[in-house]
């Protein structure tokens, strides 16, 4: 199993990977509201992740940056 941090060479610092998350979990996005309900998640492709909420329907979904996302 690969080490889920990474040690930079320039700066020396420790850099953590975010946590692997799978299609069809629920997350948060960073400072979500608490009004809003979690988003599903449909894919992730290297730093990016599309995910929609159940009201929108299938066909519409938002690209974010992976490092924003949480389990929710």
């Amino acid at each position: 199993m690969a080490d889920p941090l990474r040690k930079l060479d320039d700066a020396g610092a420790v850099v953590a990977f975010p946590e692997r998350l799978l299609p069809g979990s629920f997350v948060k996005l960073d400072q979500h509201p608490t009004d809003l309900p979690a988003f599903e998640l449909i894919r992730c492709q290297g730093r990016r992740c599309w995910v929609r909420q159940q009201a929108w329907g299938p066909a519409i979904q938002w690209e974010v940056a992976r490092r924003s996302l949480s389990p929710g």
